[in-house]
């Protein structure tokens, strides 16, 4: 496969008669768009539930641009509630706003106003500042999601920790002697979250300096964690981002394809 093609004309499927279409619409009950074409080409669909995905890169790569399109595009189809974690402020109304304008919903009759004000009470921002806090939210979660909580009268489909490097990188090697298994606690956490209730995982993982060229942060402990691991690039002066897979259940690595993201 030419990896290098156009997101619309690469992974697709064969439509060539009707059992193809069932197989295709069966296989995308599993998967959560993100509204992002290339990304979600690559992944055969979008982000997989009951799965962790990680998004990982330098700064201002396009990581959070991802979380926050994927997020209102969510919200926006009815697909489900979203529980952002914000580590650093980065999470902006203003800024899902002007995702909205770009996104082809067209066929939804409703003024901006009245759509950007359903979408973010379809979005529960939480900001968390340190690793108790993410228990705490985390387990909040689990309580609520086991009662059947609902927001915005939608069940949470999807989880967006940005980023999960700014809680766990201060507890490992550090003053804390337990870091270690406090960032394997929160792994498992997040997985059982996922598989228990068929939520999709997006966490964002920053980059270190390694022997020749960056690498993600957290370690090799915190590597064998996500599920699927997406390495974002940006190309400079650019909206237009690389997408290129690290790690997948079922795909080879290397895989990329491009895309953009709102300015």
């Amino acid at each position: 496969m030419d990896q290098d093609r156009p997101p619309v004309e690469t992974g697709c499927v064969l439509w060539s008669d009707g059992m193809d279409l069932l197989q295709d619409a069966a296989e995308r009950k599993h998967f959560l768009p993100t509204g992002l074409e290339g990304i979600d080409t690559l992944l055969g669909g979008g982000l997989r539930k009951g799965q962790l995905t990680e998004l990982t890169g330098q700064s201002s790569s396009g990581k959070t641009q991802a979380c926050l399109y994927s997020a209102a595009h969510v919200a926006a189809r009815h697909m489900g509630a979203v529980l952002y974690l914000d580590t650093s402020n980065s999470f902006s109304p203003s800024r899902i706003a002007r995702i909205l304008d770009e996104l082809p919903i067209s066929f939804v009759k409703e003024p901006k106003d009245v759509r950007l004000k359903r979408v973010m009470s379809s979005i529960i921002c939480e900001s968390v500042f340190d690793i108790f806090a993410l228990f705490e939210v985390l387990n909040q979660l689990e309580v609520s999601l086991n009662n059947k909580v609902n927001i915005g009268g939608n069940k949470i489909c999807l989880l967006i920790i940005d980023s999960i490097s700014s809680l766990l990188a201060p507890i490992i090697g550090g003053k804390y002697s337990q870091g270690r298994s406090m960032m394997i606690s929160v792994a498992m956490i997040l997985k059982k979250l996922a598989d228990k209730h068929n939520l999709s995982v997006l966490v964002t993982n920053h980059m270190v300096a390694g022997n020749g060229a960056p690498k993600p942060a957290l370690g090799e402990s915190w590597k064998a964690v996500p599920h699927i691991r997406l390495m974002i690039s940006r190309d400079r002066g650019s909206n237009i981002c690389t997408a290129t897979i690290l790690k997948h259940t079922l795909l080879a690595s290397g895989r990329h394809m491009k895309f953009a993201v709102p300015g």
